[in-house]
């Protein structure tokens, strides 16, 4: 493996991190959310929001990395609850609850965790090498 590989696994492991860093940031956004109701009857509560990743070619390096393709809306539905003093109840007491799933998103964050643990792992191990290869260089 040459030090421009190493480079190139530098650049792909740290993609890897910031789009990870971006859905575990979402991810946060939603479970914070995730009570988040309307303050009058009619209006909409949170609704969740969902990352997309892309594959993208560096041309520089030749690499191919991963990006944040977008973060969308969860189109599934909300759910309801029925609390007639709320001020967002409509007519027959129902308050329309978000459509966050608190055990979807706490394993979607272990996930994004993991990966980015992963991506970071790859990281360490890559920079090691290139410190070994530098000794041994020196060495010679």
């Amino acid at each position: 493996m040459a030090i421009d590989d190493l480079g190139k696994t530098l650049l792909i492991s740290a993609s890897g991190m910031r789009a990870q860093s971006v859905r575990m940031r979402v991810i946060a956004e939603n479970l914070a959310n995730a009570d988040t109701v309307g303050l009058k009857p009619g209006d909409e509560p949170y609704r969740r929001k969902v990352v997309t990743f892309a594959d993208e070619l560096d041309r520089a390096t030749g690499a191919e990395t991963v990006r944040v393709k977008s973060v969308g809306r969860d189109q599934s539905e909300f759910g309801s609850r029925f609390d007639p003093g709320h001020p967002a109840a409509d007519p027959a007491g129902y308050v329309r609850t978000p459509n966050v799933n608190m055990l979807v998103e706490v394993n979607d964050m272990r996930q994004a965790q993991r990966t980015y643990e992963a991506n970071l792992n790859v990281v360490d191990s890559a920079r090691s090498m290139m410190m070994r290869t530098i000794d041994l260089l020196r060495s010679s």
